[in-house]
């Protein structure tokens, strides 16, 4: 009797925690996609499939797109690594609110203005290490 109760209860506990990480993987796609990556991704759907003719482009389309629902459950598995879902739960809050969607929409374009920074800083350093080195 023992063994069967155990049994129950490992059973219960495993698909309330299968549901939980259901819902914790649901909530980390939504943040991904509040953080405006998803139009990134929908940008670069559109720039890659330019070389596409444009009596094919309909069926890459939608190839394409059906890609990016596994793109963001892998992307979602980082997060969910990361942080909590109570920390997901509270990023979605702030992505909701008028801040978080003004960030949404900057953020790539910072993102990119902010490497190609890095990128000139990284050159100048690299020149005066050359300069020390000599």
């Amino acid at each position: 009797m023992k063994k069967i109760l155990l049994i129950c209860l490992i059973t219960l506990s495993t698909q309330l925690f299968a549901q939980d990480q259901d819902s914790f993987k649901t909530d980390a796609v939504e943040f991904i996609k509040l953080t405006g990556s998803a139009s990134a991704f929908q940008s670069a759907i559109e720039q890659i499939g330019a070389m596409v003719p444009e009596d094919k482009k309909e069926a890459y389309l939608i190839e394409a797109e059906a890609t990016l629902e596994g793109l963001y459950e892998d992307i979602a598995e980082l997060y969910m690594r990361e942080f909590t879902h109570d920390e997901i739960k509270e990023l979605i809050q702030f992505y909701n609110t008028d801040l978080g969607k003004k960030l949404a929409t900057k953020q790539l374009s910072l993102s990119q203005q902010g490497m190609m920074l890095g990128q000139s800083w990284g050159m100048e350093v690299q020149q005066i290490a050359q300069k020390h080195s000599n």
